[in-house]
């Protein structure tokens, strides 16, 4: 277990560790590229820059750009800019630094303190009116901006073979993880065949080690001449056959039910006249409360009886020694409620939800006579799913536990033309 887990510490370290790592790269490659994007622009802005002072027939004698921003710059001139000769200089010059990307421009004029002459290029080659008024620059009298509102986009572009290396990564590491999962599935559904083994065995080889018993004293010569003995032993093997006979039959109906699914068929049942039977069967541990003015409802009757009976042979085990077991029905909006209740031992509400679990047993709540492989409430649960009601627990530690099952709206008008839904098929656990 240790090894275990630390070996699932291990793993998501590593891949917490590989994802770090990949989006440091990432973003690392990401900003170099940034960066070799504005020396680029700064090269060929001032090529651009320099283009305009030659036709302009001087020389500039300083840098000509600044940076405004991340993708908008400022280049001077010195002298006044001819509108058709800037576009063709700035096109060819970044064309010729491998700058193919949108961009807007906009010459300033001193009359009106505005970039005008504006327009956006983009990578067809075809120029239209700008999108936004640049700023101004008020260190310059002569001077053009340009703007890279794709920049981010070109520049993702360019890491490319970054951006394919970080899916292969991602990939791996989501392969990574399910085989992660599937490991500890695998290893959880060990635990469970190795936990259900265990429990058939020492259920199964309790009546069986009382019929041989059993059998031996009713194989002596001297019984005979007891007929009181003979006939406590004789019921003895009754009981516990009675009792393997149950055992072998759940876990059958468990495996029949995994091969032909769980299936319904249902009819109209009268729920009170079920629980009357069962507790004449349960008698003196279990009373009725039966508010309902109806207790019919639409069900497979075989399924609903065995998880009535289910619930109350549950409530019995856990609330020794005086079970006292309360089969309760009343009408909530015109939906049949039903509920099985006792004042036994409780349910940890840690273990409310894992309790329906299939082979699962609460770890602190076994008594001696508490015995069984852990399919009751999972048999219930998915009695409820496939009629679709709406199964709850309501129980704490010393104060017993109650299980309501509620039919949905609109499941009471049903017909016997409608059959009901199959649910999940029960499995047993595969090694």
């Amino acid at each position: 277990m240790n090894r275990l887990r630390l070996l699932v510490v291990l793993s998501v370290l590593s891949i917490i560790g590989i994802l770090v790592m990949q989006a440091v790269w990432v973003r690392s490659a990401y900003a170099l590229r940034e960066r070799q994007f504005r020396q680029s622009a700064f090269i060929a802005l001032q090529d651009v820059a320099d283009e305009v002072a030659r036709l302009n027939q001087f020389t500039l004698n300083r840098y000509a750009v600044t940076q405004l921003s991340a993708d908008y710059f400022i280049v001077n001139t010195d002298a006044p800019i001819d509108p058709v000769a800037l576009e063709t200089f700035i096109q060819r010059s970044l064309q010729q630094h491998n700058l193919i990307t949108d961009y807007e421009y906009g010459i300033y004029d001193c009359e009106t303190d505005r970039m005008v002459y504006g327009a956006y290029v983009s990578t067809n080659g075809k120029a239209g009116q700008s999108s936004r008024v640049l700023p101004t620059f008020p260190r310059y009298t002569y001077y053009f901006g340009i703007r890279f509102p794709n920049q981010s986009s070109f520049v993702a572009g360019q890491l490319s073979g970054w951006l394919w290396s970080t899916l292969v990564v991602l990939l791996v590491v989501l392969f990574f993880g399910y085989t992660l999962i599937v490991v500890l599935r695998q290893r959880r559904l060990t635990e469970v065949q190795r936990d259900f083994i265990h429990n058939i065995t020492h259920e199964l080889q309790t009546p069986v080690s009382t019929i041989r018993i059993a059998a031996d004293v009713l194989q002596s010569d001297l019984i005979i001449d007891q007929p009181a003995r003979l006939k406590q032993y004789a019921r003895i093997v009754m009981e516990e056959s009675l009792r393997l006979q149950k055992q072998v039959s759940n876990v059958l109906q468990l495996a029949r039910t995994n091969r032909t699914g769980f299936r319904l068929s249902c009819t109209d049942v009268d729920l009170h006249a079920l629980m009357r039977a069962a507790a004449s069967t349960f008698a003196p541990y279990v009373t009725l409360d039966l508010r309902a003015a109806e207790g019919r409802v639409w069900a497979d009757p075989y399924h609903l009886e065995t998880a009535l009976t289910n619930l109350i042979d549950n409530a019995i085990k856990y609330s020794q020694p005086t079970p006292a077991v309360v089969l309760h029905t009343h009408i909530d909006k015109g939906r049949l409620i039903w509920s099985v209740s006792d004042t036994g031992i409780g349910i940890d509400p840690v273990y409310h939800k894992a309790v329906f679990r299939q082979f699962f047993r609460v770890p602190t709540g076994h008594t001696p006579t508490a015995t069984g492989f852990g399919l009751g409430l999972y048999y219930v649960q998915q009695v409820a799913r496939a009629h679709r009601w709406q199964l709850s627990l309501s129980s704490s530690p010393g104060q017993g536990s109650s299980f309501t099952i509620g039919e949905r709206a609109g499941t009471r008008s049903r017909s016997t033309s409608h059959p009901a839904p199959a649910s999940a098929p029960l499995s047993l656990p595969q090694p």
